[in-house]
């Protein structure tokens, strides 16, 4: 008997609709098609607040400083009234987990509405998209101009496309900058050649990042770059919202007049392509749920208006669940559903807390280590220390230093110190101790900082060293 196992060709049984993909051909461009209608009204509410937050917050002053910049030489994110230092980065994590549970919370209710309204990604391919179409006019003057031969028509529509998408892009990477770097000095800077080397390169690579992705890419970022696309697929169930076409309701399809009596034979579905040619990621809804498909709706709006035309009820292709678009009962709450929304819930207050409850304020007692310890002329045992504070308030402040932890034990010194805001300061303090009440040679005590006023207070452990005691 043979070890070996069989091998057998089965390629003659494949479904027709099943064929090989390769995985190096050539991209062909997607030529979309411009519709209206009411989803890409709601767009405009959700893309708008995205790209004006991003280019005007830079621009708004915060008392004093900009509303957002992230400091990075000084190891400071100032955001609106708050100063977060290197010692917050606990609260981005908390941040990171709750926009990813809310991403999951969103994707298990209604699919890919974030990738379709709300992504960057997205929001950006469709200014270029629209630039697009302002410098070389619809879909088909566009496919028809790709391929005529190079004249000065030609020439001035691609130049002017490609100017309006690299300015686009020169002024996003500028605004990215920009939150890293004063705004109001690195425009001025980057006018007359005067900026930092840096400051310079990191804006040209955000530039052309912008420009390629958003200009070039588009739909691959969504497809091949971007890790949502395959694990969406996870978080979907039958009962989460999907842009779906009604199978049943439009098949089987067939060409028609406007205004002619559907014949009794044909769906809804007049087979007019609409829904494929206003597609971003160039898909054809009608052949079921894709990975590919970024639930931007705009096959719903094309599908509705060729339903008006036509005097059919909307709603061929619609946002449906699995389960309704087969007639069984919808689950709108589901355990998971749940799960997600109480575990937002509970994070949400609990970071609200912390935020609320935080002190701006830090404190670092450092212990002298070239010596252990002196003893003064009256006997007494002398330990000396650095105290750093981190006055992260938007506010100077005064503040008082103090040491427990062992009876009698005092201050020789200065015991006040002046905090800039954002600023650490650094106060030498030397502590001083009866020997009568120190029990062994190693005593733990405690510093304590609190500003004049009183609402700012912070604690730091350290050790008091003495003689060895019999």
């Amino acid at each position: 008997m043979s070890d070996k196992i069989p091998l057998h060709d089965v390629s003659e049984f494949a479904p027709a609709e099943v064929s090989e993909v390769d995985l190096y051909q050539k991209r062909e461009k997607i030529y979309t098609r411009k519709i209206e209608g009411f989803f890409q009204r709601v767009r405009l509410f959700t893309g708008w607040p995205l790209l004006l937050g991003y280019f005007l917050l830079p621009w708004i002053n915060w008392g004093e400083r900009q509303s957002v910049l992230f400091d990075l030489p000084a190891r400071k994110f100032h955001i609106l009234g708050l100063t977060f230092w290197p010692q917050d980065m606990s609260l981005l994590a908390w941040v990171l987990i709750i926009a990813a549970w809310s991403l999951f919370f969103v994707t298990v209710w209604a699919g890919r509405v974030w990738c379709g309204y709300t992504c960057p990604q997205t929001v950006w391919t469709s200014i270029f998209m629209w630039a697009e179409q302002v410098a070389e006019g619809t879909r088909n003057q566009r496919i028809k101009l790709d391929k005529s031969p190079m004249s000065v028509n030609k020439l001035f529509r691609k130049t002017l496309k490609h100017s309006m998408w690299m300015g686009f892009a020169a002024l996003t990477g500028i605004t990215f900058i920009g939150y890293f770097v004063p705004i109001r000095e690195l425009l001025p800077d980057l006018i007359y050649l005067q900026a930092n080397i840096w400051a310079v390169a990191f804006t040209v690579f955000f530039t052309l990042a912008t420009y390629i992705n958003a200009g070039y890419m588009r739909e691959q970022v969504c497809l091949y770059m971007c890790p949502y696309a395959r694990f969406q697929s996870v978080m979907f169930d039958a009962d989460t919202l999907v842009v779906s076409y009604d199978k049943n309701r439009g098949e089987p399809r067939g060409a028609r007049k406007r205004h002619e009596d559907k014949p009794q034979d044909k769906g809804d579905c007049i087979d007019c392509e609409l829904c494929v040619q206003v597609c971003p990621t160039g898909i054809d809804i009608r052949n079921g749920l894709q990975y590919e498909c970024i639930s931007c709706a705009l096959c719903i709006d094309a599908c509705n208006s060729v339903m008006d035309k036509m005097g059919y009820d909307k709603g061929l292709i619609r946002y449906t669940s699995e389960n309704a678009l087969e007639g069984k009962p919808a689950h709108w709450l589901r355990p998971r559903l749940i799960g997600y929304a109480v575990g937002i819930l509970v994070m949400v207050i609990a970071f609200g807390t912390r935020i609320y409850l935080r002190t701006p304020l830090e404190i670092d007692a450092i212990r002298d280590r070239n010596s252990l310890y002196t003893t003064t002329m009256m006997g007494m045992i002398e330990n000396v220390y650095t105290v750093k504070i981190i006055n992260m308030d938007d506010r100077p402040h005064r503040f008082l230093v103090r040491a427990s932890g062992i009876e009698g034990l005092t201050i020789n010194g200065n015991d006040t110190i002046e905090a800039p805001a954002g600023e650490i300061v650094e106060l030498p303090l030397r502590l001083v101790a009866d020997p009568a009440f120190l029990k062994q040679t190693s005593t733990e005590i405690e510093f304590s900082v609190s500003s004049q006023t009183g609402n700012l207070e912070a604690s730091s452990e350290s050790r008091f060293l003495g003689p060895r005691t019999m």
